[in-house]
């Protein structure tokens, strides 16, 4: 024996409204992309027919407010409202033969019933433009049961739908909600939404889309660009990007947003389709790396999701997706010839994200890495700059050995780059396979080691003050040396390695940690060797003051000059001083004061 499926109406409504649809006032949404559709098929049945929708909001005292949208589309025929309005999931767009589903917004024959979210009934009249037949009146409730009848008023071609509220629901009937909702939905829409209210009669939607206006020149395009976006957005954008795909037939305008993102945040745009609101939450549309901007446009020809606030993902998508992203690049590079102080401050601006996407994203990579900019020895500059004037790409990891390195090796005429700032490091260790160069991580003491060495007889003049060096700086566990290299106004340069770095944060923490969390540390620092050495000084003998030291016999002033030489380097590479250091500072500079002062006297 067969049976029929039975259909729990009330069921289904409560999943349209609380599921499927985003919330109770998509019902504004579902009655136009009727009544667009509807205006759609009669101007395919009557070419030149201008089509007209308008809604009427009575208010009367004691009673629910009432909305009636009319529209003069193509109308239904009784065997129609019948078919149609009665089956649940059957829409009259896709049972036309011959004619593309892409033709209609709805496809999916359930969007009358976001109707009963609001309303408690509903009455639909509507006279067929096709076919001589009589005015019909459906009539529904929520509980599965309808009547219909033919009706003897002379109506035109077209359909009436009326609703009344239910208790809780008179606010999407309000006059001003109800505005607000229809030009939210089909502000862009081609033809006039009329909407009355007593004596007020006001066509809503008489600015269509930026994009397909014609403008004088390009500063009021580019005006009424930015006006569009403030309005819809409620945000003053830094430049609106035009976007056009033939797949999927979409058009638009991107906008930059004029405030930093995380790769993190909803990437939401607003999109339209057949000029009718889909959705403002939209992720798929633009490629990830496109976090920068919000977008609003058009897509006449893409598939939406069966609550028609998304596309499906396929083919067509894709392409359309693709295209887009190529318009922004487009922009871009257009920027980068142009109008370069644009680029640099949405590159600025937008800086941590780039790079952040940079490091996964090659193809992103070769888009903007020429337009980053990177701190080198020579100033700041972008690598476009920099990869024009080298071949190889010269950087230090981390920024303390920047700083130890950045004025010798400008000295010396090597541009090295500073990579210890967030994802600079990744993105130029990424040089040598994406762009073709080659990458050299430079070594701040490999970099001593190319110094000039000192002749035999300047080795002898400098052996007392290398003995003295070696006694000063052991308990530092720093390994002296003399070399010749400039800038000849540096005394001394500090070098040192993770390993190094790690046991002057060792022996800081020590010194401010309580006895068992020093306890722990010193287990920690155990698993050194005690004489390890973790750091170089290399003591530049171009250098007056390291020059004079040399000759210096007196030990004590010797080894307080060591001192105050290590300090200072320790000062310059922007290293932070110990307790102990910070001791032997002043200690230092107090009795270089006294030895001044007693010099004075005598």
């Amino acid at each position: 024996m067969d049976h029929k499926f039975q259909i729990n109406l009330g069921g289904i409504i409560d999943l349209l409204s609380n599921h499927l649809y985003s919330g109770p006032e998509v019902f504004v949404r579902e009655l136009m992309q009727n009544a667009t559709d509807a205006i759609t098929a009669r101007q395919r049945l009557e070419q030149g027919h201008v089509g007209d929708i308008r809604m009427e909001i009575h208010h009367a005292k004691g009673k629910a407010p009432t909305v009636m949208m009319s529209d003069n589309g193509i109308g239904l025929t009784p065997e129609e409202v019948h078919t149609f309005l009665a089956t649940i999931g059957l829409s009259s767009k896709r049972a036309l033969d011959g004619e593309s589903q892409t033709d209609y917004i709805g496809q999916f024959g359930i969007g009358i019933l976001s109707c009963f979210v609001v309303s408690d009934a509903i009455t639909v009249y509507s006279k067929s433009a096709k076919a001589n037949t009589s005015a019909v009146e459906w009539k529904a409730k929520p509980d599965g049961t309808y009547t219909l009848k033919e009706i003897d008023r002379d109506l035109e071609p077209g359909t009436q739908v009326w609703l009344t509220a239910k208790p809780g629901c008179e606010e999407h009937f309000e006059p001003g909600r109800v505005k607000e909702l229809a030009k939210h939905f089909g502000g862009l829409l081609p033809f006039p939404i009329r909407i009355s209210h007593g004596k007020v009669n006001q066509v809503i939607n008489e600015h269509g889309a930026p994009w397909r206006e014609k403008y004088k020149n390009d500063r009021e395009r580019y005006k009424s660009y930015l006006d569009f976006g403030r309005e819809i957005f409620e945000a003053d954008f830094l430049d609106a990007i035009p976007l056009k795909s033939k797949a999927g037939d979409v058009e638009g305008l991107a906008y930059v947003l004029p405030y930093a993102v995380t790769l993190t945040s909803k990437r939401a745009h607003r999109v339209y389709l057949k000029n009718m609101l889909l959705s403002e939450n939209v992720e798929n549309l633009l490629p990830d790396w496109a976090f920068f901007v919000k977008a609003a446009v058009n897509a006449n020809d893409l598939r939406p999701t069966a609550s028609r606030e998304s596309f499906y993902e396929d083919a067509k998508l894709q392409t359309a997706r693709e295209t887009l992203g190529d318009c922004l690049r487009t922009y871009l590079m257009d920027l980068a010839e142009k109008d370069t102080r644009k680029l640099d401050r949405i590159i600025s601006l937008h800086s941590m994200a780039i790079k952040s996407l940079a490091t996964t994203d090659d193809e992103f990579y070769r888009l903007v890495m020429d337009w980053l900019v990177f701190e080198t020895s020579q100033g700041e500059m972008t690598f476009g700059d920099y990869r024009k004037q080298h071949d190889v790409v010269r950087y230090v990891p981390t920024v303390d050995q920047f700083r130890q390195v950045s004025r010798v090796s400008q000295a010396h005429g090597q541009v090295v780059i500073n990579g210890g700032y967030t994802y600079d490091a990744e993105l130029l260790a990424k040089a040598e396979a994406l762009l073709d160069m080659t990458t050299e991580v430079v070594d701040p003491t490999a970099l001593s080691q190319s110094f000039d060495e000192l002749e035999l007889h300047e080795q002898d003049t400098v052996a007392e003050f290398l003995r003295a060096a070696e006694t000063v700086l052991k308990p530092f566990r720093c390994e002296p040396d003399v070399k010749k290299y400039k800038p000849k106004e540096l005394p001394a340069l500090y070098t040192t390695n993770t390993e190094g770095r790690f046991f002057r944060s060792l022996e800081q923490s020590k010194e401010i940690a309580n006895p068992l969390w020093s306890g722990v540390l010193d287990n920690l620092g155990k698993k050194d060797k005690p004489q390890a050495i973790f750091a170089h000084i290399c003591f530049n003998f171009e250098n007056p003051l390291v020059h004079r030291l040399c000759t210096v016999k007196d030990r004590a002033i010797l080894h307080r000059s060591i001192q105050m030489l290590y300090l200072q380097s320790l000062l310059l590479g922007h290293h932070p001083l110990s307790v102990k250091e910070m001791t032997l500072l002043n200690e230092g500079l107090l009795s270089l004061i006294e030895w001044g002062i007693g010099m004075k006297e005598s």
